[in-house]
C-alpha cells in the first residue's frame, strides 16, 4: 500500500504484524503466505450472473483519505458495479482504531453482504470486525490481518502490493540511473512493518545480487520521516562522492531531496516508492529523482471486489493476493500515474513535462 498516507504512529501500530525482515526472494504475506498475483483473481460468465441475482451490498471502511484510498475505491466500486453489487456505506477512520472500531456499528446496521477494510490495529480490528464476522459477513482485508484472525473462517482473503518487486525495481531502475556501478546509500525504514521491511530488503538484495559494480556504502535506518533531511545531510557529509541514494518511500524522499538541494547536489540519484507530487515534479524536471515505484492501487480495488465475489459464491480464494508494481519515470510519468491510480497525473507535473 502507500505508505506516505499513512502517519507515523499507525506504521508503528502495524508493527505487530511483521513476520521479520529476512532476505526473500518473492513477496510473502502478514503470515509468511506465497502471493497470488491478482491477475488470477477472475471470474467467469456464470459466476458474475449469480453474484448480480443476489442482491448484495458492500461496504466500505478505510483507514484515512489520500489518492491512493480514492483508487483502491474506484477499482472496488467499478468491479462491485459490474456485479450487480450496491455501496452501501463508505467510512474514513482518519489513522484512528477506535473511530475505525465505532464504524463498524454504523456499517453494520446497514447488513452488508461484504467489508472490504484495512485494519488499523490488530487487536482492535479483531474486536470491531468480530460482529461482522459472525453475522456471515464476508470480510475483505487490505495488507493487514486482525489479531488471531484465521483465512477461509474470519476472512476470505488479504490483497497488497507485491512488495518484493517494488524493491527490486527500484534497485533496477537505481542501477540504471547510475550506469550500473558506483556507491550508494540504502535509507531503510527502521521498524518492524513487513510491507516496508520486504519493500526495503529487495531492494538490498537485488543491489547486492544483481549488480557486483554498485557498492552499498551507507545503510541508515529511518524512525521518523520527518528527520529523513537531516539523516541525508549526515550521510552526505560522511560519502560526497555518492552516486544514488534509495528512500524507503516517498515522504521521506522529499526531506532527502531537500537535502540534496541544499547542497548543490545535483549528481546524486534518488530512487523511492510510491508516488509524490513534488517527487514527481523533481522527476520530470531532470532533477536527482531517477525514479518512483508505485503500487497498481485501483487493481488492488478491483481485486478486493472480485474476491468478496469469491466468499458470496463459497468459491475457496488463495489467502494472499499481490497486484504489480509500476516503475514511473520522466517517459512514462502520465501513464504510470493511471497504471497506478486510475487518473491524471499532478497539472504541474503534466506542465513541467511537456
Amino acid at each position: 500500500m502507500s505508505i506516505q498516507n499513512m502517519s507515523f504512529t499507525t506504521i508503528l501500530a502495524l508493527a505487530a504484524l511483521n513476520v521479520g525482515s529476512p532476505a526473500l526472494a518473492q513477496t510473502q504475506g502478514p503470515g509468511g503466505e506465497s502471493p497470488t498475483p491478482t491477475s488470477e483473481i477472475t471470474l467467469i460468465d456464470e459466476e458474475v450472473a449469480k453474484v448480480s441475482g443476489g442482491n448484495h451490498t458492500a461496504a466500505l471502511r478505510w483507514h484515512t483519505s489520500s489518492d491512493f484510498v480514492n483508487a483502491v475505491t474506484a477499482g472496488a466500486t467499478d468491479e462491485f458495479e459490474r456485479l450487480g453489487i450496491e455501496v452501501v456505506a463508505t467510512t474514513d477512520a482518519a489513522f484512528d482504531a477506535a473511530k475505525q472500531k465505532s464504524d463498524v456499528e454504523t456499517v453494520m446496521a446497514k447488513n452488508p453482504s461484504v467489508i472490504l477494510v484495512l485494519p488499523l490495529d490488530p487487536t482492535t480490528s479483531a474486536e470491531a470486525l468480530r460482529p461482522a464476522v459472525e453475522a456471515g459477513t464476508k470480510v475483505v482485508l487490505l495488507s493487514n490481518v486482525p489479531a488471531d484472525y484465521k483465512h477461509g473462517e474470519d476472512y476470505v482473503a488479504v490483497v497488497t502490493d507485491d512488495l518484493f518487486q517494488m524493491g527490486k525495481q527500484a534497485a533496477d531502475a537505481l542501477a540504471a540511473a547510475i550506469g550500473n556501478k558506483g556507491k550508494v546509500a540504502w535509507i531503510f525504514h527502521d521498524a518492524q512493518y513487513y510491507v516496508t521491511n520486504q519493500r526495503d530488503n529487495a531492494f538490498k538484495t537485488t543491489i547486492e545480487n544483481d549488480y557486483p559494480d554498485i557498492q552499498i556504502v551507507a545503510e541508515q535506518g529511518l524512525a521518523d520521516p520527518a528527520r529523513a533531511e537531516e539523516i541525508a545531510n549526515v550521510l552526505l557529509l560522511q560519502h560526497p562522492d555518492l552516486d544514488g541514494i534509495y528512500v524507503t518511500w516517498a515522504e521521506p524522499a522529499e526531506g532527502v531531496l531537500a537535502a540534496l538541494r541544499s547542497s548543490g547536489n545535483t549528481h546524486t540519484k534518488i530512487v523511492t516508492l510510491d508516488l509524490s507530487e513534488p517527487v514527481a515534479l523533481d522527476m520530470v524536471q531532470g532533477g536527482n529523482v531517477a525514479a518512483i515505484v508505485a503500487d497498481q492501487a485501483y487493481e488492488l480495488g478491483r481485486a478486493m471486489a472480485t474476491v468478496a465475489a469469491y466468499g458470496l459464491l463459497g468459491k475457496e480464494a488463495p489467502p494472499f493476493i499481490v497486484a504489480p508494481a509500476t516503475t514511473v519515470n520522466k517517459e512514462n510519468v502520465a501513464a504510470g500515474y493511471q497504471e497506478s491510480l486510475h487518473r491524471d497525473a499532478p497539472q504541474s507535473v503534466l506542465d513541467a513535462n511537456q
